[in-house]
């Protein structure tokens, strides 16, 4: 039975629900291979982030140099987006997703033999550039194999996986980091890499969706055509802007909390990034909620979530800065969930993955500036300056939203937006 069959539209909205409930998700296996795809794509992309003080402790290096073992890694994912999204439309799903996963795993053990910080980055590009491989074929692999109505309810367990990735990685970053050395964390990870990369290829069904046999005019015709589509286009910016302001928060609030009043620890500051597990959770629940909010709903209501939770961390208590640090991820998790379910509805069948490749590349241009631009502000308006930064660029993402994302053409199986 293929997933991919949209019900007929001639059935009562109740019995379309009925029937993607009992079929849809199940086997409930197949659902649990995107979580996995999501966590082992980012549990090495931001592992260094706790990191970052004793980075800068070890290589005697400025807050910004250090900052670039974050920048070197989403630059790489966002060159290798860009490749994906020209000529990987018709790759084999699986095998791609298994062998990048096998390919950063090495990757990650081999970050592990760098002796200088220039060569800590060059390694951590080099994850950068394998990484896409993961995330943009699972993207398009879930908007392809479930049910319009479907997708944001797996695409939430994908982005859930990426939510937990990210938080396992930057914990095990902080706690090996501070007790073993920062070599030993790259090992550790890397292993884990290659026991995840063996168990997504066990579970991963391959694909099951037919795609068009008919070739394109050229290669570059499915990107040029995403370029001609304005509601594309606004999910682009909005992709820049919500990684933009997760790595710029993320990234430079551990110097805000590593120096006075605070003083927290490599350790202490990896277990700040406990907050990620509610992001993990609410990005689960609103993977429900979407099919009946609507898209558009959801994802400025994230965004002004973003801003609230970025705009508490000024105040001086570390528990309030905690619940802002909870708040404004929570609101990225969510934002990505609508944005990547709104690839379904955006971009037609054939074009998928090139939507989903320049989705993550812009997105990954976002955070690569959003790792060095806030280095700037740093330097002479201290946090409340990137506080400034953060929640001017959320505001442009939610422009987008709003304005982006209110006309639709028909469709025939449509996500409610």
């Amino acid at each position: 039975m293929s997933l991919a069959v949209s019900p007929p539209l001639n059935e009562p909205m109740t019995a379309v629900s009925e029937v993607l409930h009992e079929r849809g998700l199940r086997p409930y296996s197949q659902v649990f291979a995107p979580f996995l795809c999501g966590m082992f794509a980012f549990i090495d992309l931001y592992c260094t982030q706790p990191l970052l003080p004793l980075l800068a402790t070890v290589f005697h290096a400025s807050e910004a140099n250090v900052s670039l073992t974050i920048s070197a890694s989403t630059l790489g994912v966002a060159l290798s987006a860009a490749l994906l999204a020209i000529f990987a439309e018709r790759v084999d799903r699986k095998r791609m997703i298994v062998g990048s996963m096998t390919v950063l795993a090495l990757c990650t053990l081999l970050t592990a033999t760098a002796t200088s910080l220039p060569m800590l980055a060059v390694w951590r590009f080099l994850q950068g550039l394998v990484t896409p491989g993961i995330f943009i074929i699972t993207i398009a692999y879930v908007t392809e194999e479930w049910p319009a109505l479907l997708v944001p309810r797996v695409m939430s367990f994908y982005v859930a996986g990426t939510v937990f990735g990210g938080f396992l990685g930057r914990i095990l970053g902080g706690v090996i980091g501070a007790g073993y050395g920062w070599h030993t964390v790259f090992v550790a990870l890397g292993l884990m890499g290659l026991g995840g990369a063996t168990l997504t290829g066990w579970l991963l069904r391959p694909a099951q969706t037919t795609r068009a046999l008919v070739q394109p005019a050229s290669k570059w015709a499915p990107l040029l055509n995403n370029l001609r589509n304005p509601r594309l286009l606004a999910t682009f910016a909005i992709g820049f802007c919500m990684l933009f302001a997760l790595v710029a928060t993320f990234s430079y609030i551990t110097f805000y909390l590593a120096a006075a009043p605070f003083h927290l620890s490599t350790r202490q500051l990896s277990y700040l990034f406990t907050v990620y597990l509610c992001g993990l959770v609410t990005t689960l629940v609103a993977g429900t909620l979407l099919a009946r909010a609507g898209l558009r709903h959801g994802m400025i209501t994230a965004i002004a979530f973003c801003m609230t939770g970025v705009g508490l961390t000024l105040v001086p208590s570390l528990w309030i800065v905690a619940l802002g640090l909870a708040i404004a991820g929570s609101g990225v998790f969510v934002a990505q969930t609508c944005a990547n379910s709104f690839l379904r509805d955006a971009a037609p069948a054939g074009s998928r993955v090139s939507a989903a490749g320049m989705y993550i590349c812009s997105y990954y241009i976002g955070g690569t500036v959003g790792g060095i631009l806030p280095g700037l502000l740093w330097k002479h308006g201290g946090w409340p300056g990137c506080v400034a930064l953060v929640i001017g660029i959320l505001s442009i993402a939610g422009m987008a939203a709003v304005f982006g994302w209110r006309l639709r053409p028909p469709v025939p199986d449509p996500i409610p937006l």
